[in-house]
């Protein structure tokens, strides 16, 4: 017979009232930190309304530091025993309905079932599981970073911080790692790193490899498919940051070359020194990228412009990288080819908040903020047709490769939908989406008998995508 509950007094529960606002007044005033407490504590809070007809955007307000030195990682390994997750709201960004009155149980790290809180039947003695309350909270699926630079911290000077140490470069990794894991991110694309000696296992190719392989079977890293490094012609990138090829056979080579060294996807950097130029033709593009599906491998194309966007679509990319400035000309052939659009609206917003923050950057200016701006409207326009014309898209944050961050792609999910799209539509590019781009089936999903990549956040972010910024806890 269950015990009788404890009957509160008023003055017991004035008593508790008043030791809660002390507390409250105390964390107000810069009390103790309690950010380390564990898996459940919160993420940074999410940057300010996103306009759809001003530039205004800013950084989260508990903003991201670079620690100087590199730590052992805080953070915990997710309980890999039994957890039932209770009666809360769930998603799976299929549609802009919720289920309610969810729950869900986990035992060693994968999903057992999925059952209506009023209908859980037996999941075993309670003192050999965990359980969560967890009313009043969303399950979303775990978030894909779909256009991710993991060996680069990003911000103001994410230009000069390519050439840091590559021993520089694998801390920074894990400190992204961290971020994105705990803002509910469990799978990276990174679309390239620098090429150098991996100071861990002394290979000399793209770092981001190394880190794919070390992370693999981790339960507090996200899971990585990796580009290598990137494919350009001389001068469009730094010295040294890129694989410069001359010409067609070059590309063709170097591209062979990067599946050599074990990565899952090329990255052609489709620019120019004249931005509206492609520096290979359709054709020539097209006979990397039947090379490269030969190996069971991917390609992709950095475009910003049309004529490279044309070019690299006709020449059969998978996808497209930022494509900045579509016209719906070039979205109905990426819908009839399959093309995904992979965005990055969080780049231009990234460089607005910068100018607010740094001065002294070109984006701290009257003519940078305009270019920024004119970049954003752009980049908005070019998801609205691709959107339009049906083109699967998926989406990133560019983090390290722009100034952006890794826990920031609730942000990028905020300006899809400022953009246009619907909420869950803007969801679904930020999960399974993605999964589908990386044919990972388990990507982005919730199943039973999946992997329990999930995570809680307190809210709605089918109506609120804000709510993306509040998780509760990583499963």
């Amino acid at each position: 017979m269950p015990d009788k509950p404890t009957q509160l007094s008023r003055r017991r529960f004035l008593e508790l009232t008043a030791f809660a606002s002390a507390a409250g007044l105390l964390d107000a005033c810069g009390g103790p930190d309690r950010s380390t407490a564990g898996p459940t504590s919160g993420q940074p809070s999410k940057p300010g309304p996103v306009a759809i007809d001003t530039p205004i955007s800013a950084e989260p307000s508990r903003p991201t530091a670079t620690p100087q030195a590199a730590q052992p990682s805080t953070s915990p390994e997710p309980t890999r025993g039994r957890i039932l997750y209770r009666n809360a709201a769930l998603t799976d960004a299929h549609s802009d309905r919720l289920q309610f009155g969810m729950s869900v149980f986990v035992a060693d790290g994968r999903v057992v079932w999925i059952r209506p809180a009023d209908d859980e039947g037996d999941s075993g003695p309670g003192r050999d599981r965990e359980l969560v309350d967890a009313r009043g909270a969303t399950i979303v699926p775990g978030m894909v970073d779909a256009h991710s630079h993991i060996t680069l911290p990003g911000g103001a000077n994410w230009l000069d911080r390519l050439t840091d140490p590559p021993e520089r470069l694998v801390e920074v990794a894990e400190q992204n790692g961290d971020l994105a894991f705990r803002a509910g991110v469990r799978w990276f694309r990174d679309v390239g790193s620098p090429t150098a000696e991996d100071p861990v296992d002394g290979q000399q190719r793209a770092l981001a490899l190394g880190i794919r392989d070390r992370w693999a079977g981790r339960r507090d890293r996200p899971s990585i498919r990796a580009a290598g490094t990137w494919l350009a012609s001389p001068g469009v990138l730094p010295r040294g940051n890129s694989i410069d090829v001359r010409n067609a056979d070059e590309l063709f080579a170097a591209a062979l070359g990067q599946l050599d060294l074990g990565a899952d996807l090329v990255k052609l950097y489709v620019q120019s020194p004249d931005p509206d130029d492609s520096p290979w033709s359709a054709t020539e593009i097209r006979r990397v990228v039947e090379a490269v599906h030969a190996r069971g491998a991917k390609a992709t194309a950095h475009v910003q412009r049309i004529g490279p966007a044309r070019a690299a679509v006709e020449g059969g990319v998978d996808a497209l990288e930022h494509g900045f400035r579509l016209d719906a000309a070039v979205a109905r052939q990426m819908a009839e080819r399959g093309t995904f659009l992979v965005s990055t609206l969080t780049v231009p917003r990234s460089f607005l908040a910068i100018g607010q923050a740094a001065q002294g950057t070109p984006f701290s200016t009257a003519a940078g903020r305009r270019s920024a701006t004119g970049l954003l409207r752009a980049a908005e326009a070019s998801v609205r047709a691709a959107r339009d014309a049906g083109v699967k898209i998926a989406t990133g944050t560019d983090f390290g490769g722009g100034s952006s961050r890794a826990n920031q792609l609730a942000w990028e999910v905020e300006s899809l939908v400022a953009a246009g799209l619907e909420p869950w539509e803007a969801l679904a590019a930020a999960t399974w989406r993605g999964g589908e781009l990386l044919d990972e089936p388990d990507a982005g999903v919730i199943r039973e008998a999946g992997p329990a990549d999930f995570f809680l956040v307190h809210g709605d972010p089918l109506s609120d995508p804000g709510a993306l910024w509040r998780v509760w806890r990583v499963a």
